[in-house]
């Protein structure tokens, strides 16, 4: 069951539980909706899936109580003439690492990636579509996501591109199964969409490598200014704070 709507400035969240056939467990889903949502009932919204969803707003159910801010990175993008509907997928807790990785690690196990990216898109979205006036384009689906949670997100735009059209990958996790994201990447086929990838430049070298090299190959598959934003934060570490600085330009560039 849906929740009260709790106010979050000019923000609705609605929650409810939801079971994942495709991984066998349930989850909690933070719906925001945008002020707007309510006076225009003919409207339909692009919706962005986020990952991590319990770390988006609430400081009670976040990793070491920082969010994302989420609320606020909204009504920046309302101060724009950009709203949307944002989807808060809560991570499985102790199943996170293995969920939100398509590869398995030799130190780390997981690889049921394409099984949560099965929830994502065969679960989850048609109840969003059901329930909500979401955009059910391909163009107007995004996903977004830090760490794994980035890992995961340029994974599945590659993997379902027929469903999602743009992504927001911040600080990617690309280490984590020998770096096969890069080659799964390179040898995918280019298809339209809008790509952000940032990364923090106190982060450490590897990561900053990682994502260069990212980038590199998103550069010569073809994808130019207007379909790719890359972003090293000069003094950005690898927390909640910085991506919360970072999300108001990275939801922008993909929902303008």
């Amino acid at each position: 069951m849906v929740d009260g709507p709790e106010l979050l400035t000019d923000v609705e969240k609605e929650t409810f539980v939801l079971r994942s056939p495709q991984l066998r467990n349930t989850r909690a889903i933070d719906v925001y909706l945008p002020a707007s949502y309510a006076v225009d009932g003919r409207r339909r919204f692009p919706v962005v899936y986020m990952h991590d969803g319990q770390n988006l707003s609430d400081p009670s159910t976040a990793f070491g109580g920082r969010t994302w801010q989420l609320e606020s990175a909204l009504g920046a993008l309302a101060a724009r003439g950009i709203e949307a509907i944002v989807v808060g997928v809560h991570n499985a807790g102790r199943s996170r690492i293995g969920e939100y990785s398509p590869y398995r690690d030799p130190r780390h196990a997981g690889g049921r990636g394409e099984r949560y990216v099965g929830f994502l898109e065969e679960t989850l979205k048609p109840r969003i579509d059901a329930r909500y006036r979401a955009s059910r384009a391909r163009e107007t689906t995004a996903l977004a996501g830090s760490s794994m949670g980035g890992l995961i997100s340029v994974y599945a735009f590659f993997r379902e591109a027929s469903i999602f059209g743009g992504a927001v990958v911040m600080s990617p996790s690309i280490w984590f199964g020998a770096r096969r994201i890069l080659e799964f990447v390179e040898a995918a086929r280019y298809v339209r969409g809008r790509l952000y990838l940032d990364v923090g430049t106190e982060e450490g070298g590897g990561t900053l490598r990682d994502a260069r090299a990212l980038a590199r190959i998103l550069r010569a598959k073809g994808y130019g200014r207007g379909e790719f934003k890359y972003v090293e934060a000069t003094g950005h570490g690898h927390q909640e704070n910085d991506w919360a600085d970072r999300l108001p330009d990275a939801l922008e560039f993909i929902l303008r």
